[in-house]
């Protein structure tokens, strides 16, 4: 296994005040014992694995020699480090995740984190819940959506100049299900679905999950490049793309090439997925405009989780009324439809639409403005520019490995979403993603613990990987250098693939 998988797998193992390698002995083996690492599995060299964990060799060493104690992993002269215990019976290998779900799954005390951008809980929560009881829902069962939400949400799109009907509309358990669903319908094993080189990490995972061919188009400073797009769009069965204040990098595409890239589709026959969950976050400027104005073949996904809350999980697809019908029957077997008190919520939350987007419009802008005079005071070496909207900054760490990095920042307290996560071919592993949706207390900490970490950091100024001060505690090893990987260790799945060329594999 590729030393860089491996850090994936392990996320956040170094967090917590045990030595390190006992912390990463104790993940490893949990990992074994999921089968995540297969029996009689090769490791990476210890060398390999300290330079990914940003830790030094002497703490692989002594991580190995823990699992070799326990008779889990046994030493191949001449061939390296395997795996000997089999998973506990009765289990099949997890399903991989991206590290932004990790903070849901494995929450530490006191970590500042910083993977997932989501707004905290609504004040007015308690009135819409008390406002949604009240209806009369009948049995409860509405695969396309409880009918006065999929009304309002058609009054949305009206209101951006795109009249749509409700039978137009299906509501989905967030923005996530609304992907999966589209992925089902649209695309089979092989397939190739055409993204932008950096994405939404879950529309990723969605796609790769249903063993579509993931190719990536290079991004420029006004969204997708059209000339990039043209080049693969034939051979694809699906296009997702996030023109509106672009995850992660910001940007928002220009009229002229909205219409470009819909017309394209268009003239290929190829289905055009345009995510509109962060539209609504415009801090600077109007709010751009649906791609759906360019052409009526565009499927739009929208949600509440981003402008109000993720608690609700309300998403949903705005379609033609075929397709729309297509997802309600694929909606239907999955779960019989969204929760219908959810539902109702939302209806209350679509009333009130207005005002709550003024009031999240104004704390984004706020937090936005606040952490970027915090980090290019603290952090000037950091190289971003100011997004007109979203909730994330996209920030270049100048000649470091941001997943190198975002290992060592958890042992002060905070943890990063490197860019490789949001990458279609494991590009832009410089950049990191921060978002500045937390309260602005937390956000000053999280830049005061990043200054630390990157003042410690041993490659922050280009010079030699060596540990020393506060991150090397538990090591035992205080200056110990971190080699690059091995010339002969096997790339495996981590090779790097040179962004939108992954169609000429």
């Amino acid at each position: 296994m590729h030393a860089g998988r491996l850090a994936e797998l392990l996320g956040r193992w170094s967090s917590g005040s045990e030595a390190l390698y006992l912390k990463l002995a104790a993940r490893l083996e949990a990992l074994i014992e999921r089968g995540e690492i297969p029996a009689d599995g090769r490791l990476p060299t210890e060398r390999a694995l300290a330079a990914e964990l940003a830790v030094s060799r002497n703490t692989a060493v002594a991580a190995y020699d823990v699992l070799r104690d326990h008779g889990v992993v046994e030493r191949r002269r001449g061939s390296g480090t395997f795996v000997r215990r089999p998973p506990r019976p009765g289990r099949g290998v997890i399903a991989e995740f991206n590290p932004m779900f990790l903070h849901l799954l494995d929450p530490v005390p006191d970590l500042i984190d910083l993977t997932c951008a989501a707004p905290p809980q609504p004040a007015c929560l308690p009135e819409v819940v008390a406002e949604a009881a009240l209806g009369d829902f009948g049995i409860g069962y509405h695969p396309s959506g409880l009918p006065a939400l999929r009304q309002a949400i058609a009054g949305f799109y009206a209101a951006q100049g795109l009249p749509t009907d409700p039978g137009q509309i299906v509501v989905t358990s967030g923005a996530q299900q609304a992907i999966s669903l589209l992925t089902q319908l649209f695309l089979r094993p092989g397939d190739a679905v055409v993204v932008e080189e950096l994405t939404y990490p879950g529309a990723l995972d969605a796609f790769r999950g249903s063993g579509a061919r993931v190719l990536g188009v290079p991004l420029t400073a006004e969204g997708v490049s059209v000339p990039g797009l043209a080049e693969v769009v034939a051979g694809a069965k699906l296009v997702y793309l996030v023109p509106a204040f672009q995850n992660p990098t910001g940007s928002v595409l220009p009229s002229h090439a909205a219409r470009r890239v819909v017309a394209l589709c268009e003239s290929h026959g190829v289905p055009l997925v345009d995510d509109q969950v962060l539209a609504d976050l415009t801090l600077d400027g109007p709010r751009p405009a649906p791609l759906a104005r360019h052409g009526g073949g565009v499927i739009s996904v929208g949600s509440l989780s981003k402008l109000i809350w993720g608690g609700v999980r309300i998403g949903w697809v705005r379609a033609d009324p075929r397709t729309a019908a297509d997802l309600a029957r694929l909606k239907a077997v999955a779960d019989l439809g969204t929760d219908v008190v959810a539902q109702a919520v939302g209806v209350a939350l679509f009333a009130r639409l207005d005002r709550l987007r003024t009031e999240r419009q104004c704390e984004l802008r706020e937090r936005r403005d606040q952490v970027v005079r915090d980090l290019r005071s603290a952090l000037p070496s950091w190289e971003f520019r100011t997004p007109p909207g979203g909730q994330t900054l996209w920030i270049r760490l100048p000649g470091v490995d941001s997943r190198r990095f975002a290992q060592f920042a958890l042992r002060y307290g905070v943890a990063l979403l490197e860019g490789t996560s949001l990458a279609a071919h494991e590009s832009s592993s410089e950049h990191i993603r921060v978002p500045f949706t937390l309260p602005r207390e937390a956000l000053s900490e999280a830049v005061r613990r990043l200054r630390r970490a990157w003042e410690n950091y041993p490659g922050a100024n280009g010079g030699e990987l060596a540990l020393s001060g506060a991150a090397a505690a538990g090591d035992g090893d205080g200056h110990a250098t971190f080699p690059a990987e091995r010339d002969d260790e096997p790339a495996g799945r981590d090779s790097p693939v040179p962004p939108g060329r992954e169609h000429l594999r």
